[in-house]
């Protein structure tokens, strides 16, 4: 049997991902699931226990873009307006003047989203979906491309407020980095040694190389035989008899967006069943909820997951 020959990486791609390597050791897999994100026009959810380097990925990848970038500290006392902005009223002109917060960036880094209220929490919601934030009637674009990058504690239960399943279904892919390996933590060691690499990190590309990136990667042709994969793998999630909750199909279109920028990101203008089989767990597992009596008997969304995908026919490229 004739194995196909894959292309090259794009080199754009590949130049990218090598940037945020000078400064994360030992994660390309990960940093390549971001970028696959970005090209996706997706965000990212990265949860993950403290010092594991998810603030330090952000920053990495908003430098390696050379779009601006905000970073926004979510708290319990943070208001939505801390976030979208405010309309204030100039008494020099006597007209209220909207005063962008930073939503208004490129690449946004939402660190402990679950450390805020949910009225806070759901002031991202109009941003992350329609790239818009709407302030007393009126709407107001957002940058383009518009990222974002949000970071939570998994231990942290006290004082923390978990998102809720429509804020979840807007985030593309949920991450975990992981601890290093020995041979990579003392390479970060050394690394780190005499100064933060991140501080000499000089962009590779531009906001408008991005964009292009991104209208190139939406062009990636979808066999039909793998959209219906692609759909009838949504449908068990919602037909499974422990799941309360399957994906929905937001999260269809989330995965067929992916598996565009993955191929994409490997060099290929054409997506393979591996691509929608690499990228179900991280696309699916934070669009399922269990049923509780599931959760009892000891079921887990991965192990769930992994049936779905040994179960169900792969088509044949």
């Amino acid at each position: 049997m004739n194995q196909i020959k894959l292309e090259q990486p794009h080199p754009a791609v590949e130049k990218l991902i090598g940037n945020i390597e000078k400064v994360l050791i030992g994660k390309r897999s990960i940093i390549e699931l971001c970028v696959t994100a970005i090209l996706a026009n997706g965000h990212v959810l990265l949860e993950d226990v403290p010092g594991v380097g998810k603030t330090m990925l952000v920053r990495a990848l908003a430098r390696s873009i050379g779009g601006d970038f905000k970073r926004i500290q979510f708290t319990p006392d943070l208001l939505p307006t801390d976030v979208t902005g405010v309309a204030i009223f100039n008494q020099k002109s006597m007209e209220f003047e909207f005063r962008p917060g930073p939503i208004f960036a490129n690449v946004i880094l939402a660190d402990e989203i679950n450390r805020t209220s949910p009225k806070t929490q759901s002031a991202l919601l109009e941003a992350m979906e329609e790239r818009s934030v709407t302030v007393d009637g009126v709407t107001y674009r957002l940058a383009e491309p518009f990222f974002v990058m949000a970071t939570q504690n998994p231990l942290e239960y006290e004082g923390t407020f978990p998102l809720p399943e429509a804020q979840l279904d807007r985030f593309l892919l949920q991450l975990r980095l992981g601890y290093p390996t020995v041979d990579e933590e003392m390479r970060m060691l050394n690394r780190f040694a005499e100064t933060n690499p991140l501080e000499h990190l000089e962009p590779v590309m531009s906001a408008d190389d991005l964009a292009v990136l991104q209208r190139q990667a939406a062009a990636v042709k979808v066999s039909e035989s793998v959209k219906e994969y692609i759909v009838r793998l949504c449908h068990r999630t919602r037909d499974h008899h422990q799941v309360y909750l399957g994906v929905s199909p937001r999260g269809a279109l989330a995965l067929f967006r992916a598996v565009q920028a993955l191929a994409f990101v490997r060099g290929r203008d054409y997506v393979i069943p591996d691509d929608v089989k690499e990228l179900v767990p991280v696309t699916f597992a934070h669009r399922i909820i269990l049923k509780p009596e599931a959760r009892l008997e000891g079921a887990t969304i991965d192990r769930i997951l992994s049936a779905i995908l040994s179960e169900t026919r792969v088509p044949v490229s």
